[in-house]
């Protein structure tokens, strides 16, 4: 197992599979002689030239809408938009043409197409540039949803997602770029369905996403000095969701806690409490809660910034009211 940060993972995962298939293309904002916002792309311009890394313009919406037409004739290209606040622009293609062409085409099309984009609230970044689109995409038919919470996630989910014929969006955190881990010596793919116990626990599940999988670890670290064994389950693979796991876990602790960084409403802790509701009602000992963010435009100013999202203190304080403690 080699070490390293979760942008060097990405950057690998890119290299390797460039390298296996020239049909691998990637485009986006400053990935090329720059080598991206964030390092994902670095070192592949001089590699592998203009031609199969992209400089594209300012416009997400053109380039994303070339890439997923480019896709339909067999090139696999990677995507990058720069910050998944500019997804936005970009809703049009993914969601109409992307998601949609292998229906609509009776099967003769398909888009087996990448978008990269990291998003989440980073350090006083303000409204306009903390976006959590993630609840967004899950709810698009045909488009594949993950989202990495370690390097190791970041390698064999890209490599994955590439060779996967269905269009896949992999929604990146900000805060996650620099933080190190395992990954492989050796090729690895990881499953683009599924989810992973973090830490295997019996009293309470606690479910997370990226960096709030991270918050879930930290808080059942400390609930296990209280006496609570919190299990804590990775929900990587936001689309489809993993419906199996999710029942395997909540019936063998019978109380569930869902952590986001998004708002609650129409958000990804309202449906996975949907799936325990619909699959695991008889064995709950209480009703699921849900630790999310303040349905509030996310603040500049730091103190605001910090209070508007969950962190591990707010997951302990759930987990003790919903266990009684």
């Amino acid at each position: 197992m080699a070490v390293m940060m979760y942008w060097e993972a990405i950057r690998r995962a890119h290299d390797e599979e460039m390298a296996n298939d020239p049909l691998v293309i990637c485009m986006g904002e400053d990935i090329g002689v720059v080598g991206g916002t964030y390092k994902a792309t670095q070192g592949l311009y001089d590699k592998y030239g203009p031609e199969r890394v992209i400089d594209t313009p300012i416009s997400e919406n053109s380039y994303t809408g070339l890439g997923i037409g480019a896709s339909f004739l067999g090139v696999r290209p990677i995507i990058e938009i720069m910050s998944v606040n500019f997804a936005w622009l970009a809703t049009d293609q993914i969601v109409n043409t992307a998601a949609k062409v292998r229906y609509m085409s009776g099967g003769q099309l398909s888009a087996p197409v990448v978008i990269r984009s990291p998003g989440g609230t980073a350090h006083q970044l303000g409204a306009q540039h903390s976006a959590r689109m993630e609840k967004v995409f899950m709810g698009i038919a045909g488009l594949r949803v993950v989202t990495p919470s370690n390097p190791k996630q970041a390698y064999g989910l890209i490599k994955s997602a590439v060779r996967c014929n269905d269009p896949v969006f992999i929604n990146e955190h900000e805060l996650m770029y620099n933080m190190k881990g395992e990954v492989p010596d050796g090729e690895y793919f990881h499953p683009l369905e599924g989810s992973e116990v973090s830490r295997p626990g019996g009293d309470v599940t606690l479910f997370g996403y990226n960096v709030s999988v991270h918050w879930c670890l930290q808080a059942a670290e400390q609930l296990a000095k209280e006496g609570i064994e919190a299990e804590v389950i990775d929900l990587y693979a936001l689309s489809p969701l993993d419906r199996a796991g999710i029942r395997r876990s909540v019936s063998k602790t019978h109380c569930a806690v869902v952590v986001e960084e998004a708002e609650a409403p129409v958000g990804i802790g309202a449906e996975v409490i949907a799936i325990i509701n619909e699959e695991c009602f008889f064995d709950l000992d209480a009703a699921p809660v849900r630790v999310s963010a303040a349905n509030v435009p996310i603040p500049y100013n730091h103190g605001l910034e910090k209070a508007a999202i969950p962190n591990a203190k707010r997951v302990m304080e759930a987990v003790r009211r919903l266990v009684g403690k």
